[in-house]
């Protein structure tokens, strides 16, 4: 890749990963509520999806998935469902004041709380039949056409992940400094609200979308 070609590679994968969506809902959610360390997993677990879409892409299963109609759906319905589940548990925290389970900053997270965290981002990344069509559209444009497809993929897919994880971690150790006024009850619950309502709003689109 020249020089042009990779300057205009960073610049679209900083301009993709500032955009708002369920990464970055995610991502300030798990921050301010359940401080830095907390935040690492779910950042983790949201580029571990990224990466495997993008090694689908190179491998052609992204292109699979968006030219079949029944993997897409389902995938759009998943999609949904997980994002409509995750607003409607922080808006019952909201409603009722039931928080998930871990620490904050102020201790260790515990094991299986990490997981969780992983696993939801994990899950939420690779449930976004977007991302499989995005993948397919965008890591072509920058493959030469004399390098192998699968390998350079794999390879800016690393360059992708390991900016957004600065970029990410960045912004949740920023979140993370004011914890300890969102952990005031009011901004609690008020956060709480907010973030259940802009996944709720997130899973409704992901489910009323098409191609």
């Amino acid at each position: 890749m020249d020089v042009s070609s990779a300057v205009a590679f960073v610049v679209a994968v900083l301009l993709i990963s500032a955009s708002p969506g369920p990464a970055m809902a995610l991502i300030l959610r798990r921050a301010a509520l359940r401080g830095f360390r907390s935040s690492v997993a779910t950042v983790l677990g949201l580029e571990a999806g990224l990466y495997l879409w993008a090694l689908g892409a190179g491998a052609g299963l992204a292109a699979l998935v968006a030219a079949s109609t029944a993997a897409y759906t389902v995938l759009r319905v998943v999609g949904a469902a997980v994002l409509l589940y995750l607003g409607l548990r922080a808006l019952r925290a909201a409603w009722g004041g039931a928080h998930e389970a871990g620490t904050t900053d102020a201790g260790q997270p515990d094991r299986r709380a990490w997981w969780s965290a992983f696993g939801e981002g994990v899950v939420v990344q690779l449930a976004n039949p977007k991302a499989a069509v995005f993948m397919m559209a965008f890591y072509p444009q920058f493959v030469p056409a004399d390098q192998p497809l699968f390998l350079t993929t794999a390879a800016l897919a690393a360059v992708q992940v390991a900016l957004e994880t600065a970029l990410y971690l960045g912004l949740a150790a920023g979140v993370a400094r004011a914890g300890s006024w969102f952990a005031r009850p009011v901004v609690r619950r008020r956060l709480e609200a907010l973030s259940g309502t802009v996944l709720v709003g997130l899973g409704i689109r992901v489910a009323a979308s098409g191609r």
